[in-house]
């Protein structure tokens, strides 16, 4: 919670680390979680704080959802309710960051954001599958890597 750590959460980080990449500047931005998973929700808001975010964590029983995430200039769904987040949710330009990974009747991987509806209306936006996935799996080598350097240093 004070930003003193050594292992991040592998999606969040992986979120990070995508947001940072596309240049994205954080800091001031009215940012939405939908979600408040202990393992993605609850890191993804706090590491979003760190970097001067104004955080608003919500989920899929929050009132007025759709007035809350209309504000966001940066969202992250990670509700698990596949095509949840649809395109008029979503303002104009935002960053959309799918962190949902479902499957539907038909056997076919979907997000929590409804991609069709949500890709017009977004400035940028993640798919499923092929997003944050492997930003996740790239976290997890991190993690392991600098657990190893921490560990051989003892």
């Amino acid at each position: 919670m004070v930003g003193d750590y050594d292992f991040v959460p592998c999606t969040p980080a992986g979120v990070m680390e995508l947001i940072k990449e596309s240049g994205i500047d954080v800091s001031g931005k009215e940012c939405v979680v939908v979600g408040r998973s202990n393992i993605v929700g609850k890191p993804q808001a706090m590491l979003l704080l760190h970097q001067n975010g104004t955080v608003t964590i919500c989920h899929s029983r929050t009132k007025n959802l759709k007035e809350k995430t209309k504000n966001a200039d940066i969202l992250v769904a990670a509700v698990g309710i596949a095509n949840f987040i649809t395109g008029d949710m979503i303002k104009e330009g935002a960053v959309v960051i799918d962190v949902g990974i479902n499957r539907l009747e038909n056997k076919k991987l979907c997000g929590d954001v409804d991609f069709e509806s949500a890709k017009d209306v977004a400035g940028a936006i993640t798919p499923v599958p092929g997003g944050v996935g492997p930003m996740t799996i790239a976290m997890l080598m991190r993690n392991t890597v600098k657990a190893a350097i921490i560990n051989k240093s003892k």
